[in-house]
């Protein structure tokens, strides 16, 4: 699928993973919606950059995906402003850091956020879009995350949520066949001011590498690129691509 004049929703793109994707898009012509729960002024920023550097189009629209009402909303708004949704980069994700063995920490509004987010969130966003998108004959991406293939990371209800999330791909790409494709990516540890929260990131950060066949972590840009490959490669549903540095197949 060639995306110039075509047009993306690309959720949680303030920063990140998702600010780059939105990025790369726009570099290859759509127009953009910028999606953030919090983040305006960062949200604010990457749209100005993106129409600065690329000429596109970038709208800011707020939104909690972890809200049916919001999301639709937010899809509503992006096709009345853009005219058309050809890719849907469900990019937005939250996470509890809790140690796997501490089950006690993990507590009942952790699950709610978690599922909300990470699985509802990207499921809300899909059915509020899914006529754009079959009219469009578009590309749904998942951001999941190494965490739902190996049942490692920040606790375990995200490592939940994303194997969830991955199920739900393969699912949705049986159901909306043959208008819509929906693929994931599953990027291992990501190199953003998300994981930078951690005591010890320097430490993690280089364990991770070191672990890696490849010797390094994703950064944001390589996600990117891979969910761009995604979203354009129109003989490609139901995969969960990982990306990771080869540090799953070290077990």
């Amino acid at each position: 699928m060639e995306l110039d004049g075509k047009a993306a929703l690309v959720t949680g793109s303030a920063v990140g993973t998702g600010r780059e994707t939105a990025f790369a898009l726009a570099r290859l012509g759509c127009d953009v919606t910028i999606n953030y729960s919090k983040s305006s002024t960062e949200a604010e920023e990457t749209a100005a950059e993106i129409e600065r550097e690329t000429g596109r189009r970038a709208l800011c629209i707020q939104a909690d995906v972890a809200d049916d009402a919001s999301v639709r909303n937010l899809v509503a708004t992006h096709v009345k402003e853009l005219g058309r949704l050809d890719v849907l980069v469900n990019n937005a994700g939250t996470t509890a850091f809790i140690p796997h063995n501490e089950l006690d920490k993990v507590g009942e509004d952790d699950w709610d956020r978690i599922l909300g987010v990470n699985l509802k969130g990207a499921f809300y966003a899909v059915r509020a879009g899914v006529d754009a998108l079959r009219e469009a004959k578009g590309a749904v991406v998942n951001v999941s995350s190494v965490a739902g293939v190996i049942g490692m990371g920040s606790s375990i209800p995200y490592c939940a949520s994303k194997a969830a999330l991955n199920n739900m791909t393969v699912t949705l790409a049986r159901a909306l066949a043959p208008e819509i494709r929906v693929n994931a990516v599953a990027p291992g540890f990501i190199d953003t001011r998300w994981f930078k929260q951690l005591d010890g990131y320097e430490v993690i950060k280089e364990m991770s590498a070191d672990r890696a066949p490849l010797k390094r972590v994703c950064q944001p840009e390589d996600v990117a690129k891979s969910i761009v490959d995604l979203a354009t490669s129109e003989l490609i549903t139901g995969q969960v691509l990982v990306i990771d540095g080869g540090m799953s197949l070290a077990g």
